[in-house]
C-alpha cells in the first residue's frame, strides 16, 4: 500500500513538471540567444525554462520577462533568436556589453512588449521605423552607437508610450517635439540628450499635457525655446544646457509651477530673468551660467525658498548682492555668481544658509572684509573670493582656518598689495586640517614662502603664481604628502632648485588602488585654478602632476635627482638663470608631457636619452647656450623650429642650420659626461708613448748591452757603412773639383 502511494506521488510529480514546464519552441529560443554570448552568471541548464535566471512566465507558461540587466552579457544580439517569444511583456539587457543592430522584423515580432530596455551596450545602426506595438510604454535606448534620424513613422503605432529614452548616441535631424501632438499624448520622460540633434526645437511640446521631464542637453539646438513649452505645465524638469538657444527667458515660464530642475546653462541666451520667477516655489535647481543674460536678480527669486542650487555665473548680471536676503533660501548648498558685474559686501545674509557647501563670487566687484559668521558655515569646502577687492588677507585667513570641512580657497586676484602671511601661530595643529587647494595668484603679495604651509598635510594643489614673492624656495616642501601640483611661476624667487623637491611622495611613488584620489569638487574650477574657461575640471585627478618655477631668478644646475619624480606630467623652468647642462636623468619622467627649459642658459647637448619620453606634447630648449646635433629621427625632431631658436651652435632638423663633418660644437660646451670621459682618456694617450719608447729603446740598445757578438757585428756593420758613405759622397766631389782647376 505504501509502495503504491509512493509511485503514485512520483507519477503526479512527473505529470506536473510536463504540464507547467516552459513552451519548447520557446525554450530553444532562449538557448539560441544564449548561444551567441559568453556570461559566467548564466546556467540554463535544466528542462524548464521558466526557472531560469532571469526568465518568468505566466499562468500558461509562455515567457513574458527576459531580464538580464548588468549580467556581464558580451557578443553579438541575436534578434532573429528571440523572435518567437510572441508573449514577451518585458525585455531588459541593460548594463551589458551587446553589439549588433536592431531589426523592424524583431520588434514587430513582439507585439505584446511593454518595457524595452538596452541602454548600456554596444548597439549601433539606425533605429528601425517603427516601434512594435500600441502597448509598448517604456522604450530605454541610452548609451549606445545608435545614429541617423529618428523615422517620422517611429511612434505611430506608441500610443501608450511614457518614457523614451535615447540620450547618449549619435542621432541627427531633429528632435521629435511633435510625439504628442500626433502619437503620444501621455509621455512623461524625453531625454534626447548628448546626441547630434540639430536645428529648431519645433511647436508640440505643449500638447505633451502629461510630460514631467524633458532633456535635449548638449546638441547642435539653435533658434529659440517653442513657445508652447510653458503650456506643459506638469513639467519639473527642463534640461537644455550645452546648445546654441537663444533669446530670452519667457516670462510665461512662471505657467510651469511644478517645475524643479531649469538647466539652461552654456547656450546664447539674452535679455533679464523673469521679475515673477519667485512663483516657481517648488524650483530647487536653477542652472543658467554661461549666457548673455543681464539686469539684476530678481528679488522674488528669494521666494524660491526649496533652492538648492543657483548657478548664475559668467553672464552680465550686476546690483548690489549684499542687498538680496538670501537667508530665506535655508536649503542652497551651492551658490555660483562668477563672472559677472555684481557689487557690495559679501552678503551677510549667507552665513545663515547653513547647508551651504560651495559659494562662488570670482570676478566681481565685491569689496569689504570677511566676517568671522562665515564659520557658521559648517558644510562649506568650496570657495572662492578672487579678483574682487577684499581686504586684510591676514585676517581672513586666521577665521577660514577654522573651517574644518574647508577643501578649496582661491584668494587669486584679491587682496592685491598686501604681505604674506607670516605669523607663525596663525596656523595651528589643525588649521585648514582638511584643506587641498590654495590658490593665492596674482595678488602681488611680498615676503617670502611662509613656514606655516608646511602644517598643511592635506595640501595637494598649491598656486601662489603672478606676485612678487622672494627668498629661496623652501625645502620643506618636498615633505607634504599629497602635493602633486606646484605653481610658483612669476614671482622674484632666489636660489636654487632644491633637492628635497625631488622626493615628492605623490610624484615619486605610485599610489595603490584604494589611495586613488577621487575627490570631486562642489562646483567645477574654472577661474579659480585655471583661467581656461573651456576646461571647467569637477575632479581633483583632472590636474596633472606639475611643477612650474618659470620666470623667477633661480641659478645652478637642475638637480640629478630630478629623475625621482616618476609620476611627474608637466615640468616649467623657463625664463630663469638655470645653467649646466640637462640632466640625462630627465628621461626617467616616463609620463612628462610638457617640458620648458626655454630663456636660461644651459650648455652642452641635448640628451639623446630624452627620444624616450615619447608622451611628451610641448618641449622648448630655445634660447640656451646649447650645442651639438638635435637627436635624430625621434619625437623631438618634429617640434617646431621655435623650440629650438636661440642657440647659436645648434644643429639639425628641424633647423636650417645642418651638421657638417665638425658636430659644431666646441670642447668647451660638451657635456660634462663627455668632458670627463676625454679627461680619462689623456693619460692612456702618454702612457703608451713611453712604454712604446722604452720597448723599443730596449730592444735594440740593451741587446748591444748584454750581448758582445751582436755588439761586434753592430759597430762592423756602423764602420762599413760609414766607409760606403765616405766613396759615395767624397769621391764625385774630388771628381768636380779637379774640372774646375782644369
Amino acid at each position: 500500500m505504501a509502495h503504491g502511494f509512493l509511485l503514485f506521488l512520483l507519477f503526479s510529480y512527473i505529470i506536473s513538471i510536463n504540464i507547467h514546464a516552459c513552451n519548447q519552441i520557446e525554450r530553444c529560443s532562449l538557448l539560441s540567444f544564449a548561444s551567441t554570448l559568453s556570461s559566467p552568471l548564466l546556467n540554463w541548464t535544466s528542462l524548464d525554462c521558466c526557472h531560469w535566471k532571469g526568465i518568468t512566465c505566466d499562468q500558461d507558461d509562455w515567457v513574458t520577462h527576459l531580464l538580464l540587466p548588468s549580467k556581464g552579457l558580451k557578443g553579438g544580439i541575436s534578434p532573429s533568436s528571440l523572435r518567437n517569444l510572441r508573449h514577451l511583456t518585458h525585455l531588459n539587457l541593460s548594463h551589458n556589453s551587446l553589439y549588433g543592430s536592431l531589426e523592424t522584423q524583431f520588434l514587430l515580432s513582439l507585439n505584446h512588449l511593454e518595457i524595452l530596455d538596452l541602454s548600456y551596450n554596444h548597439l549601433y545602426g539606425e533605429l528601425p521605423l517603427s516601434l512594435p506595438s500600441s502597448k509598448i510604454r517604456i522604450v530605454d535606448l541610452s548609451s549606445n552607437h545608435f545614429f541617423g534620424a529618428i523615422p517620422s513613422s517611429f511612434f505611430q503605432q506608441a500610443s501608450n508610450l511614457i518614457s523614451f529614452n535615447v540620450s547618449n548616441n549619435t542621432f541627427t535631424g531633429y528632435v521629435p517635439s511633435s510625439i504628442c501632438l500626433h502619437y503620444s499624448p501621455f509621455v512623461r520622460l524625453l531625454d534626447f540628450s548628448s546626441n547630434q540633434f540639430g536645428g529648431n526645437l519645433a511647436l508640440g511640446l505643449g500638447e505633451c499635457s502629461k510630460l514631467q521631464v524633458f532633456r535635449a542637453g548638449h546638441n547642435n539646438l539653435s533658434g529659440l525655446l517653442p513657445k508652447d513649452i510653458y503650456n506643459a505645465t506638469k513639467l519639473e524638469e527642463i534640461s537644455l544646457s550645452i546648445n546654441s538657444l537663444r533669446g530670452a527667458i519667457s516670462d510665461k515660464i512662471v505657467n510651469l509651477t511644478n517645475l524643479k530642475i531649469l538647466d539652461l546653462s552654456l547656450n546664447q541666451l539674452s535679455g533679464k530673468l523673469p521679475l515673477n520667477l519667485g512663483k516657481l516655489s517648488k524650483l530647487k535647481f536653477l542652472t543658467v551660467d554661461f549666457n548673455n543674460l543681464e539686469g539684476t536678480i530678481p528679488t522674488s527669486l528669494m521666494n524660491c525658498t526649496n533652492l538648492v542650487e543657483l548657478c548664475l555665473g559668467v553672464n552680465n548680471f550686476e546690483g548690489d548682492i549684499s542687498m538680496l536676503n538670501f537667508s530665506r533660501l535655508s536649503q542652497l548648498t551651492k551658490l555660483d555668481l562668477r563672472y559677472n558685474n555684481f557689487t557690495g559686501m559679501f552678503p551677510v545674509s549667507l552665513y545663515s544658509c547653513r547647508y551651504l557647501k560651495a559659494i562662488a563670487l570670482t570676478r566681481n566687484h565685491l569689496e569689504g572684509q570677511i566676517q568671522i559668521e562665515i564659520l557658521s558655515l559648517k558644510f562649506l569646502s568650496f570657495l572662492t573670493l578672487g579678483y574682487n577687492r577684499f581686504t586684510n588677507l591676514t585676517g581672513t585667513m586666521k577665521i577660514l582656518m577654522s573651517c574644518k570641512s574647508l577643501h578649496t580657497l582661491s584668494l587669486d586676484g584679491s587682496f592685491v598689495g598686501e604681505g604674506m602671511p607670516f605669523d607663525d601661530g596663525m596656523v595651528d595643529f589643525d588649521g585648514f586640517q582638511n584643506l587641498r587647494v590654495l590658490n593665492m595668484a596674482g595678488t602681488n603679495l611680498t615676503g617670502e614662502i611662509p613656514v606655516w604651509l608646511s602644517k598643511l598635510k592635506n595640501l595637494e594643489i598649491l598656486i601662489l603664481a603672478f606676485n612678487q614673492i622672494t627668498g629661496p624656495i623652501p625645502s620643506w616642501l618636498g615633505n607634504l604628502p599629497r602635493l602633486f601640483f606646484i605653481n610658483l611661476s612669476n614671482n622674484r624667487i632666489s636660489g636654487e632648485f632644491p633637492k628635497q623637491l625631488c622626493r615628492l611622495p605623490r610624484l615619486v611613488y605610485e599610489p595603490i588602488a584604494s589611495q586613488v584620489d577621487r575627490y570631486e569638487f562642489e562646483l567645477n574650477v574654472f577661474g579659480s585654478i585655471t583661467t581656461n574657461l573651456n576646461f571647467q575640471p569637477h575632479k581633483l585627478s583632472c590636474f596633472p602632476a606639475t611643477i612650474d618655477l618659470s620666470n623667477n631668478n633661480i641659478v645652478g644646475d637642475i638637480p640629478a635627482e630630478i629623475g625621482q619624480l616618476h609620476l611627474l606630467r608637466q615640468l616649467a623652468l623657463y625664463s630663469n638663470n638655470f645653467s649646466g647642462v640637462i640632466p640625462d636623468q630627465i628621461s626617467n619622467l616616463q609620463n612628462l608631457e610638457v617640458l620648458d627649459l626655454s630663456m636660461n642658459h644651459f650648455s652642452g647637448r641635448i640628451p639623446l636619452s630624452l627620444v624616450s619620453l615619447t608622451f611628451l606634447r610641448q618641449f622648448n630648449v630655445s634660447y640656451n647656450n646649447l650645442g651639438g646635433p638635435i637627436p635624430t629621427s625621434t619625437q623631438i625632431q618634429t617640434f617646431n623650429t621655435s623650440a629650438f631658436e636661440g642657440n647659436l651652435k645648434l644643429c639639425g632638423a628641424p633647423l636650417p642650420n645642418m651638421c657638417g663633418s665638425n658636430t659644431g660644437i666646441d670642447e668647451d660646451d660638451t657635456n660634462n659626461k663627455d668632458l670627463d670621459n676625454e679627461r680619462h682618456q689623456l693619460p692612456w694617450f702618454y702612457i703608451f708613448t713611453a712604454l712604446g719608447f722604452i720597448v723599443g729603446f730596449g730592444g735594440v740598445c740593451g741587446s748591444l748591452v748584454v750581448n758582445e757578438t751582436w755588439r761586434y757585428i753592430y759597430f762592423r756593420f756602423i764602420d762599413n757603412v760609414q766607409d760606403r758613405l765616405y766613396v759615395v759622397v767624397t769621391m764625385p766631389i774630388n771628381t768636380m773639383k779637379r774640372r774646375l782647376r782644369g
